[in-house]
């Protein structure tokens, strides 16, 4: 699942099929058909999908069709599950591996307060950036490329070797030069990837494993 020109050109380079945010059951059916494959592997990609991914595979069951749900929460869990794929596994075993790379991949997101909130990182009001840890709130400012920064940091903080960026539909260009250069200067054993992803909302997204 996901939305964004360059997220969807990612995920079809990679041979998936994907479905826009928020699907229904009937419309993750007939994704999972469409795959033409037996066994087939569901990364929701969103926290808020997971029921619906669960139901899907159930019906697929129904109609002859393995389904495994690796339960991502965001779009560079999915980037991590998928750089573990291997056809030499069994479907089983490479399941297994696909949820432990997305497990061991840490997400962050950038993106704007749309309503008064009380987090742990104090209240926030509309208008406010919000920068996130594993879907909790844990900075708020007013720079986005500032808030990005201390994200950044705030997730290498625990550790890291790869942090892997996308940029939104509304991100400046420049996001992507501010954060190379500020992760090269503070964590210089960091390698960094990154995609200009041009989903809505989430100004930009980071993966840290």
């Amino acid at each position: 699942m996901a939305a964004g020109d360059g997220l969807t050109a990612l995920f079809v380079a990679e041979g998936t099929v994907v479905v826009d945010r928020n699907p229904s059951i009937a419309e993750m059916i007939e994704a999972i058909e469409r795959t033409g494959a037996g066994r087939v592997v569901l990364l929701p990609n969103d926290a808020n999908t997971h029921a619906v991914a669960s139901a899907a595979a159930r019906e697929a069951a129904e109609r002859g069709i393995r389904a495994s749900v690796v339960p991502t929460s965001s779009p560079v869990q999915a980037m991590a599950a998928l750089a573990v794929r291997d056809a030499g596994r069994s479907f089983a075993d490479d399941v297994i591996a696909m949820a432990e790379a997305a497990g061991a991949c840490r997400y962050g997101e950038v993106c704007t307060a749309r309503r008064e909130a009380l987090t742990v990182a104090g209240r926030c009001r509309p208008g406010d950036l919000l920068g996130l840890v594993d879907g909790e709130v844990h900075i708020i400012g007013d720079d986005l490329a500032e808030v990005a920064c201390r994200l950044a940091d705030r997730m290498l903080g625990g550790g890291g070797e790869l942090v892997t960026l996308v940029l939104g539909a509304d991100a400046p260009a420049s996001l992507d030069g501010r954060l190379r250069a500020h992760i090269s200067q503070g964590w210089p054993f960091a390698e960094v990837q990154s995609f200009t992803g041009g989903q809505p909302r989430y100004h930009l997204l980071v993966g840290v494993e």
